[in-house]
């Protein structure tokens, strides 16, 4: 593929399904008042942007349960060891850097 096609294909609008959901009226007045708060184009581009912030989220958490569970599972002679790489990586900033 050329370098012009390339670029065509890459700048083409995320591809979006166009589902129907039934949403409460305190719901559908929430997202209204958002829509109009943020001078969104639409009320679903205030869902997606919910939902964009939720799935971040979700990731965020599953990536820091999956650390917190790592480091709860080493050895105290393992944990000893990550200590001991976190000070030598730090001797190598110089002592002015914080």
């Amino acid at each position: 593929m050329g370098k012009n096609m390339a670029r065509t294909i890459s700048k083409r609008p995320p591809v979006k399904a166009k589902k129907s959901y039934t949403l409460s009226a305190e719901s559908v007045a929430y997202l209204e008042s958002l829509r109009k708060q943020r001078r969104g184009a639409s009320t679903s581009s205030v869902l997606e942007d919910i939902l964009q912030q939720v799935r971040r989220a979700s990731k965020k958490m599953a990536l820091e349960r999956a650390v917190t569970e790592y480091y709860g599972s080493l050895s105290e002679t393992e944990v000893a060891e990550q200590a001991n790489w976190g000070d030598l990586a730090l001797a190598e900033f110089p002592k002015g850097s914080e």
